[in-house]
């Protein structure tokens, strides 16, 4: 756990609470998956009341997930809620980027009968769950890592790609959201640049680092070294793709090194990832350390236990020495963003 002081905004109307046992819904609404959990709170113990994943695209909106969710007694009981959602956070509501949701702070107040609600970007979330788990929940990719104290940087591959910047002033933090995900990819070398020329025939005038660095990523860079015949694809690896995600099985297929092209696809992936980790940490020099969340990379922590991300990471020219030095973690624990959404509330004194 990272100790030190936590700058947040003030509630826009903080409600006074009077009783100790406080239950709060917190969740994590993503693109592929959302948790949702009740928590009750009582001085510093917390207790989980109750947890629930569900796929995301099997509901046209987030209020009608909640629902089924959530029964009659539970939503009078609860005295805060706070969301994280992949997408970004205007004026109390979110149009999410992956999904054909609208999530409304007003509507969610009104399902939970609290005007206590929280929407928080995804990696905003992310964040403060960076700032709350304990460190056995991270693995360590930089071998020259020093701990320091400063900035920390955020980024997180899944469904999406996300970014967030927690700022340190010297006494406490705070969180940046932000959609760094969605910045111009930009190729270092001869392959990206033909990676590049691939993508632009799919995608027309603007291509993402979400559209390398994602699940949709890791499956666009497979097909693009097969269409350039690196590699034949395997029968086996193919037939899985047409009945499963097809991101999960091109991960599965590198990690155990069960073909080829599964392997090359998954290396330029994560050389990728560190490129554009070592941007993010160019930009705002996180010398608190680099945290890689997200579904994927403990999915794939040995290959990027490899070289090609931190040769990547560090492939800065002149100011590779800037960054050698800094942390460099990967996240386990699926449900930072779920665990932050819940910190959140708690820093905000909502619940505690």
């Amino acid at each position: 756990m990272i100790h030190a002081g936590l700058s947040m905004p003030a509630p826009a109307s903080p409600a006074k609470q009077t009783c100790s046992r406080r239950i709060c819904l917190a969740g994590d609404a993503g693109g592929t998956k959302t948790i949702l959990a009740l928590f009750e709170t009582e001085g510093n113990d917390v207790k989980c009341l109750k947890k629930e994943q569900f796929s995301s695209a099997d509901y046209q909106t987030f209020t009608g997930l909640l629902t089924s969710f959530l029964t009659d007694a539970e939503r009078r009981q609860i005295t805060v809620a706070c969301i994280g959602a992949s997408g970004v956070i205007a004026n109390g509501s979110c149009e999410t980027t992956n999904l054909p949701w609208v999530l409304s702070s007003n509507e969610i107040s009104e399902q939970v009968n609290t005007e206590n609600v929280w929407l928080l970007n995804d990696l905003e979330a992310t964040a403060w769950g960076v700032l709350n788990l304990p460190e056995h929940n991270f693995v360590e990719l930089n071998p020259n890592a020093e701990q320091q104290q400063g900035n920390i940087a955020v980024i997180a591959a899944g469904t999406g790609l996300g970014e967030a910047i927690i700022a340190w002033n010297g006494a406490a933090y705070h969180v940046i959201a932000s959609e760094g995900g969605h910045a111009a990819f930009a190729p270092t070398d001869e392959r990206e640049i033909a990676l590049l020329s691939y993508l632009l025939e799919k995608y027309q005038g603007h291509i993402s680092c979400e559209r390398l660095i994602s699940g949709e990523g890791l499956v666009n860079i497979y097909q693009f070294l097969k269409h350039a015949s690196y590699a034949q694809a395997n029968p086996e690896t193919e037939r899985r793709m047409t009945e499963r995600d097809s991101a999960a099985v091109i991960g599965e297929a590198g990690v155990i090194g069960s073909d080829a092209l599964s392997v090359e696809s998954l290396k330029l992936f994560c050389s990728l990832y560190g490129a554009e980790a070592g941007n993010l940490a160019l930009k705002c020099l996180p010398y608190g350390g680099v945290y890689l969340a997200g579904g994927i990379a403990a999915k794939i922590l040995p290959m990027l236990q490899q070289e090609e991300f931190m040769r990547s990471f560090l492939a800065k020219g002149r100011c590779r020495a800037a960054l050698d030095k800094i942390s460099v973690k990967v996240c386990t624990n699926p449900e930072i963003a779920l665990l932050g959404a819940l910190h959140y509330a708690k820093v905000a004194k909502l619940v505690l």
